[in-house]
């Protein structure tokens, strides 16, 4: 049962090592001029939910299995995506605001959380997989 716990995980970490290869890739092109603000923040938003979510059910997962140290890992970044999803502002498109994507920084900002996420999905990937072998030696 551990196993199937961690292979679950491991997939949609994997999942979510994509979102944030394609945040950063988006976001990039926003910076070069490549696309339009517009555009740009229609294409990430349409993605916040299913990462919210993904990270989400790994963490519950992780609490209902009893792996304490993993699910205390993930509930900071499971709680930042939460609060930064219920605290868009009313008017605003969604996470991502054409008309305020350039202002103060948020742009960099943004680029900045993007790959944090990166390295921190990254660092889960290679903890789900040694979790998942583990299991699998045990069984």
């Amino acid at each position: 049962m551990e196993a199937v716990v961690f292979v679950f995980s491991l997939l949609d970490c994997c999942a979510l090592i994509f979102l944030a290869v394609y945040f950063i890739i988006t976001l990039s092109d926003l910076e070069c001029d490549y696309i339009n603000a517009r555009s740009c923040c229609s294409k990430l938003n349409k993605w916040v939910l299913p990462e919210l979510v993904g990270h989400t059910i790994v963490t519950v997962l992780m609490l209902i299995s009893l792996h304490w140290f993993i699910f205390l890992l993930n509930l900071p970044v499971a709680t930042w995506n939460i609060y930064r999803f219920i605290m868009v502002p009313s008017g605003n498109m969604g996470v991502f605001d054409p008309t305020e994507i350039h202002n103060r920084g948020q742009l960099k900002s943004h680029m900045k959380e993007a790959m944090i996420k990166l390295g921190f999905h990254l660092l889960c990937f290679f903890m789900y997989l040694y979790s998942m072998i583990l299991a699998l030696i045990n069984d």
